[in-house]
């Protein structure tokens, strides 16, 4: 049976372990329960088949080169005590001297880590979800050939993710986090915009780079070996959908007028405006009953998450630059938030191919796997499971 609620649930749903969490949610609900969402979507069909853009065949000629499997691609049995950090050093903490963090014990503190940790990897799966349920979309409505075979194979990539995700926290950790509502805000307005061009845009311009870059925080920071294996193999994806936004978009942005620019650019700017917001963790203040805002203020203050936050916008701005929505005209609200500094940094529209054409941890040059016996594997990588 499928359960339909008027909205996503508000509190940590116990999947597993986690054994002395709590939630208004069983179990089984938590398997059956579904939100439905309105869409006034235009389809199209495209009755010339020809493969226009060499960079778009190359860049879904690889996705179907580099496919992996999670069930025989990543060690889930690898073990990383709860009872240790989820980061590999501590950062600077702007909880600190806040009276209900000081409060807690040596032990408290680390779970209060480990929470902020799922927190993160629980927007991860949603922004995931949210993106396959868009590509779907995007097969229907990209307007050429190459859109709609490369939506085709991102939506195959899409729901890899959400897989991966989803095994994580429901076998690994024990418990997930609600949607942010700032996250969920920005999928309702691309999920249920009529305009195929702002999926485009709210999706692949703004919430896949800021999911690249925080992946690749989140990889180089964390010190759990199943996560890091995890991260290395949707991040070649990632870097495929991110280059596949960026150059399609190029092209489509220069035959629109200026008002249809303008009009594009400030929804671009609104959804950099919600997923600014997105990264602060007020759920978990919110979970442990503590004063949200007070939570948010902190997390502002902080300088190391200042950078933090910025670093999550240096793959943005470039692309929103790249493809011609950083008009003159939004220069000054990007200034508020402190963003356009990085708009001219390298976009992801220079791609690298090179790396895009690595072979996966344990495959060769022509995608069959090593023995692991041989001692092959990528650059920093390891071994990882086999069927």
């Amino acid at each position: 049976m499928i359960r339909f609620v008027e909205s996503a649930p508000k509190s940590v749903v116990r999947t597993g372990s986690e054994t002395e969490l709590t939630s208004d949610l069983t179990l089984q609900d938590a398997d059956q329960i579904a939100q439905i969402f309105q869409t006034p979507l235009t389809g199209s069909y495209t009755w010339n088949y020809t493969e226009a853009d060499k960079k778009l065949q190359k860049l879904y000629r690889l996705g179907k080169e580099r496919n992996w499997n999670a069930d025989t691609d990543i060690d889930w049995q690898r073990e990383y005590p709860r009872s240790q950090a989820p980061m590999k050093a501590e950062s600077e903490n702007p909880y600190l001297d806040w009276a209900p963090f000081a409060a807690l014990s040596e032990p408290e503190r680390v779970r209060f880590g480990w929470h902020n940790h799922v927190w993160t990897v629980s927007q991860f799966l949603h922004g995931e979800q949210g993106a396959l349920l868009v590509a779907s979309q995007l097969v229907s409505c990209a307007p050429t050939h190459d859109g709609k075979l490369y939506a085709a194979s991102q939506t195959f990539d899409e729901a890899r993710h959400v897989e991966v995700f989803a095994r994580y926290l429901t076998q690994r950790m024990g418990f997930m986090y609600p949607v942010n509502r700032h996250l969920k805000a920005l999928l309702d307005k691309v999920l249920t915009d009529p305009r195929w061009d702002l999926k485009f845009i709210g999706m692949q311009l703004v919430i896949e780079s800021l999911a690249l870059a925080a992946f690749n925080v989140l990889k180089e920071t964390t010190a759990d070996p199943v996560m890091v294996e995890l991260l290395d193999l949707v991040l070649r994806d990632e870097a495929r959908h991110v280059a596949f936004g960026v150059s399609y978009m190029e092209q489509f942005v220069k035959t629109l007028t200026p008002q249809e620019v303008e009009d594009r650019a400030l929804f671009a700017f609104e959804a950099c405006r919600v997923m600014r917001e997105r990264i602060v963790p007020t759920d978990v203040f919110e979970h442990y009953g503590w004063d949200a805002d007070e939570g948010r203020r902190r997390f502002l203050a902080a300088g190391q998450m200042d950078l933090f936050r910025n670093l999550l916008f240096t793959r943005i701005m470039p692309n929103l630059n790249k493809v011609g929505l950083l008009p003159e005209s939004v220069h000054a609200k990007y200034d508020e938030l402190g963003l356009m500094q990085f708009a001219g940094l390298p976009s992801d529209g220079d791609i690298d191919w090179a790396a895009l054409s690595q072979p996966l941890p344990g495959y060769d040059q022509d995608g069959k796997k090593v023995p692991a016996e041989s001692g092959f594997f990528g650059p920093g990588e390891t071994s990882v499971k086999t069927a």
